[in-house]
Order: C-alpha cells, then structure tokens, then sequence
C-alpha cells in the first residue's frame, strides 16, 4: 500500500513559477518510478515528466526546459518545478508512483494549478 498526497497548486500569472510537491508513505520501498500526470478540462490524463529511483528523468515535449522533476529518495518526496508557465498548463496535476515488479500505479488525489492574468 502506497498513499501519495500532493500540494502547492495555486493560481499564478503567465511566466510565472510554481513548484508541487508529493509525499509518498506506506510501502515506498516497491516504488522504482514516479512522475507527475495533468488532466485539463475536457481532455485526457496526459504524463509530463517522470524519474526513476536512480534520477533519471523522462519529460513531455510540452514542457521540456521549463518544468524540473526531483525526487529525495531519503524523504520519500518528488517534486516539480515549473517555470515559464502558460495558461494551457492549466490543468489538475496528479502525483503517481509505479510499483517495480508488477507496475501497479498509485495516484495522489491531485492538486490545482491555474494560470491566468
């Protein structure tokens, strides 16, 4: 059992900055992947940006240059920092974690960011 709790949404202006944060606690030990997920009104559930235990990064081609994804193994905590933001980053950002050795996704409960003027 693996619970992920996310925070730091928040309403910014466009170029603006914002970093979210998740948790994760229970059975962390299984988790080699984690990433972050964002779901726009209307639309699907799309990856942007994912690390492995041993730091490696995969990023969507929408947000390469301006979000960084981090990970602290020893706190069990990812997060990703956002930069240069533009309205249609808009969207529920969700935390997730993927189990090693049979792939079972956990998701955090999500976390708002909206980008306005």
């Amino acid at each position: 059992q693996v619970q992920l709790v996310e925070s730091g949404g928040g309403l910014v202006q466009p170029g603006g900055s914002l970093r979210l944060s998740c948790a994760a606690s229970g059975r962390t030990l299984s988790i080699n992947v984690m990433g972050w997920y964002r779901q726009a009104p209307g639309k699907q559930r799309e990856l942007v940006a994912t690390i492995t235990s041993g730091l490696s990064t995969n990023y969507a081609e929408s947000v390469k240059g301006r979000f960084t994804i981090s990970r602290d193994n020893a706190k069990n905590m990812v997060y990703l920092q956002m930069n240069s933001l533009k309205p249609e980053d808009t969207a529920v950002y969700y935390c997730n974690a993927q189990r090693h050795y049979d792939r079972l996704n956990y998701w955090g409960q999500g976390t708002q960011v909206t980008v306005s003027s």
